[in-house]
């Protein structure tokens, strides 16, 4: 049945394929025969995820350093890596989180979530969209966030950005889907990334472990997600397997929406 999810011959780009989801949805792609494109805007840790796929045997790997807030260097960076080929697949991972309410919100929180988050996106989006409806399709896939449609405490910003991702995933979907292009977006809920033990070092130092099971429980499931389970499901949504699938927003949560009381 793995052979169903083949990724053979098929180009990928992977932004934020430095750590945590990012790094997992490229190496998984690429062991799954994609040439992968390792997007990040840290030089060492582009290169690192590059290292492993060779490492691991897996097909053609390229580091590709790039902020994706900078549309000069995103239109350069993706048309240099359009050049050598079709690109078949983007996978927006990139992206910051913030704890805050709407009242501790700063203006340069709210533009930093905006910046990455949103406009990180887009601007990816945008430089592909061409390539792939010359070449008579494609797929992208964003990752959103559970709190795009539920209400987390202390994450006004976060769910603000994570929401427009949401919501630019159906209108690519919807706009492009007559150009052989399907978008798709995931909603983790809490994935067991390096971002999550910083903030509890951070945050909770001499108290990790504890609040380590407290964020556990969240999920009904009783545990956070991985980013291999994330990346999983990234390959499904992106291989052909999945060819009737656009516009729609899945949720990897452990039961969070809807098994929680």
């Amino acid at each position: 049945m793995t052979d169903n999810f083949r990724l053979d011959g098929k180009t990928a780009i992977v932004t934020g394929a430095g750590s945590g989801i990012g790094r997992a949805v490229a190496l998984t792609f690429a062991a799954s025969g994609a040439r992968v494109y390792a997007v990040d805007i840290q030089t060492d840790q582009a290169e690192e995820t590059a290292r492993m796929i060779a490492q691991a045997g897996g097909a053609k790997a390229s580091p590709l350093v790039c902020d994706v807030t900078d549309a000069a260097m995103v239109t350069q960076k993706f048309g240099e890596a359009a050049a050598e080929g079709r690109l078949d697949i983007l996978v927006n991972s990139a992206g910051v989180s913030h704890i805050g309410r709407l009242e501790s919100t700063t203006e340069e929180d709210f533009e930093r979530l905006f910046r990455v988050n949103v406009k990180g996106i887009f601007l990816c989006m945008q430089a592909v969209i061409g390539p792939m409806k010359q070449a008579g399709g494609g797929i992208i896939l964003n990752m959103a966030s559970i709190a795009a449609t539920a209400g987390l405490s202390d994450r006004f910003a976060y769910s603000m950005s994570k929401g427009a991702v949401l919501a630019m995933t159906l209108s690519v979907a919807k706009d492009y889907m007559a150009d052989g292009v399907r978008c798709n977006c995931i909603s983790p809920a809490r994935i067991h990334t390096p971002f999550v033990d910083a903030f509890l070092r951070k945050h909770y130092p001499g108290q990790e472990e504890e609040m380590f099971a407290k964020l556990s429980k969240a999920q009904p499931i009783g545990r956070m997600g991985s980013p291999d389970e994330v990346a999983s499901l990234a390959l499904f949504l992106c291989s052909d397997r999945a060819t009737f699938i656009t516009g729609a927003d899945i949720p990897l949560d452990g039961g969070f929406l809807n098994l929680r009381g």
